[in-house]
């Protein structure tokens, strides 16, 4: 790894002060930075260790009925919760299926949002890559497509975002919480990623020095609580990402639907906040034939970014559909530690060939 500085702040107010040094990146639990720094992916010239932060590591259940998740909440100890989990199901049923145990028990709420993406040019120092380089080109257009994006890509970048929890967190209208030298806001999950565009190494919302300190869900998230799934399909049953994601919710009225919330994961560089689906779900009946139109409707404008994923729209229709269809017949009172093998679905995988900026 290159040199570089490190600081230890003991409050909010100090840490930012830190980051502002050119080259400065937040660390966490350091289970993504640190990996890219020893493969020379990246190279920040000072890290700002946020771990002893007071009060970043609270669950508050609000008095308005939502939660506010502390930027340095464990993974595990969130999803663990007895009170989230019930209220909020599908958050905590993506956080079982994301990684193993042990990095469960090490990341933390706001370095899942802060993740980098798992594209192998871009994990690969020697590769071309606009996100590490700009204006250097991007390796994957023409390679190994496979796990690459069919929505919201652009000519500079077809990675996608690696994360679980994210995919919930943007279907129920999560809202992250950001601290900088300019003071406090607020940016809606579905906001914070950007696409790629023609500036793919600006990831996030975050300016330079910025930092994450809470990630909150509103009370409406909590009216789902008796219909939420979150389902994930992966090459193979545990420890790896997903080749495709969804979060499904339904409020149901009687034998129709009321309201729905869906997002996929897997096909884009940013969670991808299904509403033109969402509004086709409400007021009908939660039947197989109404799921497959919202499903339509959602990968409308999906296109490969290579002829190797261009099964991943089909994929990503019928995931929807079985979500919507779990979602439907009701949230399980116990919620699996490991989502079932996707090859024990109604479908498979089908193969083919081959500074505030980095929270960990």
């Amino acid at each position: 790894m290159n040199l570089f500085d490190y600081t230890r702040p003991v409050s909010v107010a100090e840490a930012i002060a830190a980051a502002q040094a050119p080259g400065a990146a937040y660390l966490g639990a350091g289970t993504n930075l640190l990996d890219l720094m020893k493969g020379g992916v990246v190279t920040p010239a000072r890290l700002v260790d946020v771990t002893r932060l007071p009060g970043l590591d609270r669950i508050e259940f609000l008095d308005d009925g939502g939660v506010r998740i502390g930027a340095l909440v464990r993974n595990s100890d969130l999803a663990h919760d007895p009170r989230f989990a019930k209220t909020y199901p599908a958050v905590a049923e993506a956080l079982l299926a994301g990684a193993s145990a042990q990095l469960r028990n090490a990341a933390t709420a706001a370095g899942n949002l802060m993740q980098r993406t798992r594209c192998p040019y871009f994990a690969d120092a020697t590769s071309p890559c606009n996100k590490r380089a700009p204006g250097s080109g991007c390796a994957a257009i023409g390679g190994a497509t496979r796990l690459h994006a069919v929505l919201g890509w652009s000519e500079h970048c077809i990675a996608t975002n690696p994360s679980d929890f994210c995919v919930p967190l943007a279907a129920f209208d999560a809202v992250v919480e950001i601290e900088g030298a300019g003071g406090r806001r607020a940016v809606a999950l579905v906001d914070f990623h950007r696409l790629p565009g023609d500036a793919p190494e600006r990831e996030t919302d975050l300016a330079p020095g910025e930092l994450i300190v809470a990630v909150r869900l509103p009370p409406e998230a909590a009216g789902f609580s008796a219909h939420a799934r979150y389902l994930k399909v992966r090459d193979r049953t545990s420890y790896a990402f997903a080749v495709v994601s969804a979060a499904a919710g339904l409020r149901l009225d009687g034998d129709r639907i009321g309201e729905a919330r869906l997002a996929l994961g897997g096909l884009a560089l940013k969670p991808w906040r299904a509403r033109e689906a969402e509004h086709l779900l409400a007021g009908q009946a939660p039947d197989p034939d109404v799921f497959r139109k919202a499903a339509d409707a959602a990968l409308a404008g999906a296109k490969p970014s290579g002829e190797a994923n261009v099964f991943k729209i089909e994929l990503a229709r019928r995931i929807l559909v079985r979500a919507l269809t779990l979602a439907a017949a009701g949230t399980p009172e116990r919620l699996p530690a490991l989502p079932a093998s996707p090859f024990a679905a109604p479908f498979a995988v089908p193969s083919s060939s081959p500074a505030g900026a980095a929270h960990g």
